[in-house]
């Protein structure tokens, strides 16, 4: 097997080892089964035992309590900007948006796209360059909002909430996908979330919706068969054939989750360690890097920020890859660097990256 690099992109992401190795050890034919993965039928007893121990791992993971369905979606969170207004914004009403960076104004134009204007930024970080998420009292919520939407980290700029949230008495729905079984979150707390798996939970191809059941009886009458959840409630995730290569990874991850991590108490220590340890390397270099967002608003999964100049940037880059740091070029739109410490990435990896970064900055 060729040598692993330390896998730094910000999705798709790395994934656990361990789960890399039961899949290349059964990818052939599943034990029992006789056949791959990639074969199977979607309807046969060995793939619907699948799903449904991967929505009870969640459910333990997280504490789901009743009245919450689970649905695994394809299409991404991408889709789910337009499924959202789609289903619980009704002619006539508003939704109120927190637009902390590109994610979640790509949500708030989606919505602005199908309901003519009434997405209302309920509070945006644009002006100041999304360097940070509203304070507590920040943001202006609307009483008689359809809903409240926020990301509850950007990938691109590197902010986060963490534990915090908008505060509203309206339904609270969230883009988790950048952070989502990386700490634990009070599902109650929610009306809905949803989460691309390319980040913590597996390949790309499988979207976790978790949608509280009232939510149901809002969504109007004669959407499209696929972008209508109820469909999707109704037929277990399984109207149409699902992703089941993306979902069979998923089982895997919540059970290394269960298993080998302990729960998401255990991962969300395991995360903070790795991005102190990058964190500490910004900050002991008396400003030769610089983080993009304050301090109180730093994403544990995404940490970015700049050098001198776009030639070091260049340097830095250059030299990582040749030393087995893959993925830390910025996104396209900000440039600099970043690097995505998700939940598969060991506390080597950020020990290494910490280290080379001492070591640059020094000229070694």
């Amino acid at each position: 097997m060729s040598e692993r690099v330390y896998n730094f992109n910000a999705g798709p992401a790395n994934l656990p080892l361990p789960v890399l190795e039961e899949v290349q050890r059964n990818l052939l034919a599943l034990p029992g089964v006789g056949m791959s993965i990639l074969e199977i039928s979607h309807r046969s007893s060995t793939f619907l035992g699948m799903m449904e121990e991967a929505e009870a791992n969640l459910r333990t993971l997280l504490g789901i309590p009743e009245g919450y369905h689970v649905l695994f979606l394809p299409g991404g969170a991408s889709l789910q900007f337009a499924m959202v207004p789609l289903s619980f914004l009704p002619a006539g009403s508003s939704a109120d948006y927190v637009v902390t960076g590109s994610w979640s104004d790509k949500a708030a134009k989606e919505a602005d796209r199908l309901a003519k204007g009434t997405a209302r930024r309920a509070w945006s970080g644009k002006a100041g360059g999304y360097v940070r998420v509203p304070a507590a009292g920040e943001v202006e919520a609307d009483p008689g909002a359809a809903y409240l939407h926020f990301t509850s980290n950007e990938t691109i700029h590197g902010v986060c909430f963490g534990d915090a949230r908008p505060a509203t008495s309206v339904p609270l729905i969230c883009d988790v996908s950048s952070d989502f079984l990386s700490r634990p979150i009070d599902v109650s707390r929610y009306a809905m979330l949803y989460a691309g798996a390319q980040k913590n939970l597996g390949p790309a191809g499988v979207t976790v919706v978790i949608l509280r059941d009232d939510l149901l009886s809002r969504i109007p009458e004669h959407l499209p068969t696929m972008l209508d959840y109820r469909v999707h409630v109704a037929d277990k995730s399984n109207y149409n054939t699902p992703p089941v290569f993306a979902i069979y990874v998923v089982l895997l991850v919540t059970r290394w989750l269960l298993g080998e991590v302990g729960g998401l108490a255990a991962m969300l220590e395991r995360n903070q360690e790795k991005a102190q340890l990058v964190y500490d390397a910004i900050d002991r270099s008396g400003g030769y890097y610089r983080a993009h967002a304050e301090p109180a608003s730093r994403s544990l999964m995404n940490i970015t920020f700049r050098l001198g100049d776009e030639e070091a940037e260049k340097r830095f880059l250059a030299t990582a890859q040749k030393q087995g740091f893959a993925g830390l070029k910025g996104h396209r739109s900000v440039g600099g660097i970043r690097a995505s410490v998700y939940n598969a990435m060991p506390l080597d990896g950020a020990k290494a990256l910490a280290n080379f970064m001492d070591a640059f900055r020094s000229g070694d």
